[in-house]
């Protein structure tokens, strides 16, 4: 059995209009789950998992996702809400004694940019440059595919120019079933289309039930209640019954969620109450050497 542990990581965030965030709820609702400024927007997380882990005997460290990063030039960066001007998942890697060229798979649920962005280096007003020098990147095959033709409605949530550098880097690996060779069986995964097209969500097995990497199926606390979604989701009520099937999945296994974009929460316990409303539990606001 593999040593196993995670840490969540801190990347750059972004302040988003709430009410695309939360799509039709009223902002009578939502407000009363996040902070609002003077221009509609709430804070947002981009924020990372990092397994460390020893596969007979062999060191290695798998991230989930990277954040959007610091690649957007400064126009692009107040227009998306970008926080801070440096790349703060290298900074969150660094506090670990870790840095890019240390991590052997880098797991993408989807490649918006919000998601696959960190993979870049900063913007420097040169051309786009691509980090992780020796990472695999796994990608579902649906999701790839929407990457390189995307709807004109999410075209704008691609970076052309991640596409080329991945695919050049020849480290690209592309998930066609439940599990992939550079992880093993201890990763399996869902694939989820209600936000956008063949998302990846990973499943990483743990003594205690089972952690999911929600992405932007469910990227916060708010948004485990069923009908709360975004107005970024392409198909919302294909995501709903898409998130009532892997909470009731996960409720009956005691499974945990962990949340991408939540700025209070990394990680909380699926649960339902007595109305058979789903909720979130024992939540962490980071975790550190979770061990499997």
């Amino acid at each position: 059995m593999p040593q196993r542990t995670l840490t969540s990581l801190i990347g750059n965030s972004q302040r988003l209009d709430g009410g695309a965030m939360f799509g039709n709820a009223p902002k009578a609702v939502w407000s009363r789950w996040a902070e609002v400024d003077a221009e509609n927007r709430i804070s947002l997380a981009c924020r990372a998992l990092l397994v460390r882990e020893s596969v007979d005997g062999v060191a290695r460290n798998v991230l989930l996702e990277t954040g959007i990063g610091a690649f957007f030039d400064p126009r692009l960066k107040e227009r998306y809400g970008v926080v801070e001007s440096e790349h703060v998942l290298l900074r969150s890697l660094t506090e670990l004694g870790l840095s890019d060229a240390d991590i052997d798979v880098v797991i993408l649920s989807h490649l918006h940019f919000d998601h696959a962005g960190g993979l870049l280096a900063p913007w420097d007003g040169g051309t786009m440059r691509l980090l992780f020098p020796k990472a695999r990147f796994v990608v579902g095959r649906e999701a790839w595919q929407r990457a390189q033709t995307p709807h004109a409605r999410d075209r704008a949530s691609f970076v052309p120019e991640l596409n080329r550098l991945l695919t050049e880097s020849g480290r690209l690996e592309i998930v066609e079933d439940e599990h992939t060779p550079s992880l093993g069986q201890d990763y399996s995964f869902r694939v989820s289309n209600g936000h956008t097209p063949g998302m990846l969500l990973t499943e990483i097995a743990m003594p205690d039930g089972p952690v999911l990497f929600a992405a932007d199926l469910i990227p916060g606390t708010p948004w485990v209640h069923l009908p709360i979604t975004m107005g970024y989701d392409r198909y919302p009520e294909l995501l709903i019954d898409e998130k009532q099937a892997l909470l009731g999945d996960l409720l009956a296994r005691g499974g945990r969620l962990f949340f991408t974009h939540d700025a209070k929460t990394a990680l909380a316990r699926v649960v339902r109450d007595a109305s058979g409303r789903y909720g979130a539990a024992e939540a962490q606001a980071e975790i550190r050497d979770l061990a499997a």
